[in-house]
């Protein structure tokens, strides 16, 4: 029985009994929509802060086809991923720059990209970075006087990309490169130190072991015996964890082989292991 009918029944005027049981019929359904919306079971067109939203199936169409680490999860761990950038879309300005708009397949692939690097923390979507500014390539920044691919702007809020160079970084998913995830890895690290929220998600303990590894690894790079990281890396403690990010995903099974403390510590990190992604 839909609302409607149950409104023609109301303006029929049965007996007082009747009335009653079909009010309460009536308010039972409305209920029992709302409930089925919030919980994520239909889109409402809304959102209700703390409960979940489905994507639509032209954006699962957009990670089916262009977005490997969703394939990859199990249907459950899916639909959580789903609903996590379905929110995380919702709460974040997108902002274009030197383009006429950000596309819902830019908004898709860019909060996909955030998700994968937080989908160990159900809470944690990057609150203190309100905007994303996305640009066709790469831009000047007035500030360094230099070009740049992407930046992490605590100040600003902001999380700037190139889209150009987003894409390549998906291009080749076993280079140890990848724009999106090395910014996405900042603006995480950043995060966690910034009091609010989500502060202080990290595991302390684990973050201590974290840098001590850390620290052992740069010197390597600096004495150039490094055997997985590229030189950029031991610029600092920042920089060196967004470059192990990306190596954690897109060479996860080099990473092990290779340096299986700092990758079991990553993984504890990150609460999530890309070579057993069920």
């Amino acid at each position: 029985m839909t609302i409607i009918h149950l409104a023609i029944l109301l303006q029929t005027s049965p007996p007082k009994q009747e009335t009653s049981d079909v009010i309460f019929l009536a308010i039972l359904s409305v209920v029992l929509i709302l409930l089925t919306g919030v919980s994520g079971r239909i889109n409402m067109g809304f959102q209700v802060p703390g409960f979940p939203r489905p994507l639509s199936s032209k954006r699962k169409e957009i990670l089916k086809k262009h977005f490997p680490y969703y394939s990859q999860l199990s249907p459950n761990r899916r639909k959580r991923f789903e609903q996590k950038i379905q929110y995380f879309i919702h709460v974040k300005e997108f902002i274009p720059r030197q383009i006429p708009v950000v596309t819902d397949e830019m908004k898709v692939l860019i909060s996909a990209c955030a998700v994968q690097l937080t989908f160990g923390y159900p809470k944690v979507f990057l609150s203190h970075f309100k905007r994303i500014l996305v640009y066709p390539d790469n831009y000047y920044s007035t500030i360094n006087k230099t070009y740049h691919k992407g930046e992490v702007n605590p100040r600003l809020r902001a999380i700037v990309l190139s889209w150009k160079a987003f894409v390549e970084g998906y291009f080749n998913p076993k280079d140890g490169r990848n724009l999106g995830l090395h910014e996405m890895a900042h603006a995480l690290r950043l995060e966690n130190l910034i009091m609010n929220a989500e502060y202080k998600f990290f595991d302390g303990a684990v973050l201590q072991q974290w840098q001590q590894q850390a620290d052992m690894e740069m010197k390597n790079i600096a004495a150039g015996k490094s055997r997985m990281f590229r030189d950029y890396a031991g610029t600092d403690p920042d920089e060196f964890f967004s470059v192990a990010v990306e190596n954690f995903f897109e060479r996860p099974k080099k990473f092990k082989s290779l340096m299986p403390n700092l990758y079991a510590i990553l993984v504890l990190l990150l609460k999530q292991d890309p070579l057993n992604p069920i």
